[in-house]
């Protein structure tokens, strides 16, 4: 059980308001500097040194090790890395160390980012961090750079509350959280553990009740290419994918209409969500296309397994090469490029929950609302492959993955003291 507090719960919470508070406009400084990183895949590394950096300088013991330290590709739950250095992709684990007899904590974030796209659809630069009327915009900035700032300056407010937790807790931002899920799998890995997970990913302040699985997969397709002048002697790669493209759109049909039968997205329209996000091909416009590739996503039920999902993509494929002429004789090539990702359900009624709902309660004057998730975070691999309940919640903001990405200062302000509040009623705190 947690220590004792040395103040009345609403002095704590006056305590660590005040804090927060003060801190605040060190905060934002904070999390601009961090949206400037262009942290996309495979160049998290400049980010990961600075953050490592920025937790030593707070006395934290720091561990940073990438994915090729750790035994990840023996992990049954480990997705394919598609060509990423492994020796280049960093995680880094910062730990406060209590001899406190509290409940121990892990507070998780990741900091790589998906691609800005043109930068000229952006009202600011993708990556500067520009605050305007109470928001910050920028790659990254909801997504979730923010939530790890609220993580970091959340223990900031203790401390500068005079108040230290009662409990070892973990900070640790990790990366490939966008296409794979390794960077928190390696954590574990890694022998990180504790009695609780707080993710706080961009939810709005509410929390993840259950999410969505996810598959990530690439389509490789031949054509015969000629003049198209001769077009009907050949075929065109971009049009087999096309007719593949349909039948991935009908079978998605498919499985959304069995999502009535799921117990927790019954009543969500169109969980399932299938989608092209690259497609490459041909060489020239006056020749039939060679090739094309398509890179692709598809989401499962929480009563499906990753490899169920698997099969049943192949079996989809084959039936749309078998109607096709060309393609009987000519079959795509399959390729798993990423997430192999669980779906997960936080379980009404957990301890966590119960300290979470009281910790909001107290920072936004208001209860805690839940939400179903049609994307996936981290918190699976805690809760459904260690055993660790995991909590995602986190600030509010707007576009994710969008152009003028953007996050709430105000909401990032009240998520801060909300993850305070938690941490000191979850691991106890004591006086410095």
């Amino acid at each position: 059980m947690a220590a004792e507090t040395p103040m009345k719960p609403d002095q704590i919470t006056e305590a660590l308001r005040a804090a927060v508070n003060a801190n605040f406009e060190n905060q934002v400084g904070f999390l601009s500097r961090m949206v400037q990183f262009r942290s996309l895949r495979g160049e998290e590394t400049p980010q990961q040194d600075w953050l490592a950096q920025q937790f030593a300088d707070r006395g934290y013991k720091v561990d940073t090790f990438s994915l090729a330290d750790v035994d990840l590709q023996s992990h049954p739950k480990a997705a394919p890395l598609d060509g990423i250095d492994a020796a280049g992709s960093k995680q880094v684990v910062a730990t406060y160390d209590s001899e406190g007899k509290g409940r121990s904590l892990i507070l998780q974030g990741h900091i790589d980012v998906v691609p800005e796209g043109p930068a000229d659809l952006w009202s600011d630069q993708p990556y500067s961090g520009a605050v305007r009327d109470g928001w910050m915009f920028g790659r990254g900035a909801l997504d979730m750079k923010a939530g790890v700032s609220a993580m970091i300056f959340a223990l900031d407010a203790i401390r500068s509350a005079g108040y230290a937790p009662d409990a070892r807790v973990h900070l640790q931002t990790v990366t490939e959280e966008e296409s794979t899920g390794n960077g928190a799998l390696a954590t574990l890995i890694r022998g990180y553990r504790a009695d609780a997970c707080l993710i706080p990913e961009p939810t709005g302040h509410t929390l993840t009740r259950a999410q969505v699985g996810t598959i990530w997969f690439r389509l490789r397709v031949r054509g015969t290419p000629v003049h198209v002048a001769y077009s009907e002697t050949g075929t065109s790669a971009i049009l087999s994918a096309m007719h593949l493209i349909r039948a991935f759109q009908d079978y998605t049909k498919t499985l959304n209409a069995k999502a009535v039968r799921d117990p927790w997205f019954s009543q969500v329209k169109n969980p399932i969500k299938f989608n092209v996000g690259i497609i490459k091909g041909g060489d020239w416009a006056s020749s039939t296309a060679a090739w094309c590739e398509l890179d692709c996503r598809l989401g499962l039920l929480t009563d499906e397994t990753p490899q169920q999902a698997m099969r049943g993509i192949e079996q989809c494929l084959a039936a749309a090469q078998a109607a096709d002429s060309f393609l009987s004789e000519n079959p795509a090539e399959l390729i798993w490029s990423g997430f192999q990702a669980d779906p997960a359900v936080c379980e009404p009624g957990g301890v966590a929950e119960a300290v979470l709902t009281d910790a909001h309660q107290a920072a936004f004057q208001a209860p805690l609302d839940v939400r179903l998730s049609t994307a996936v975070n981290d918190t699976r691999y805690y809760c459904v492959d260690y055993g660790i309940p995991a909590l995602c919640y986190g600030p509010y903001g707007t576009g994710p993955h969008a152009f003028d990405e953007k996050v709430d200062l105000e909401s990032l302000r009240k998520t801060t003291l909300s993850i305070a509040l938690f941490v000191a009623k979850w691991c106890g705190v004591s006086k410095l």
